[in-house]
């Protein structure tokens, strides 16, 4: 499969699940207390983590 349209996947999942998904904070609400930039932070650290796995398991 194309790695921009995992990529696209990948942001839109992760993206979908902080924003909508997670209504009740269960999966991400022990960053409730992080600034801004360290939430951006980690939730694009976990993306590039995510892409990397796969794309090492699709070589």
């Amino acid at each position: 499969m194309n790695p921009l349209i995992i990529l696209i996947i990948i942001l839109i999942s992760v993206t979908l699940d902080y924003l909508w998904f997670d209504v009740d904070r269960k999966r991400w609400g022990w960053m409730k207390k992080w600034p801004r930039f360290q939430k951006g932070l980690f939730l694009t650290s976990f993306v590039i983590a995510a892409v990397v796995i796969y794309i090492g398991i699709a070589l």
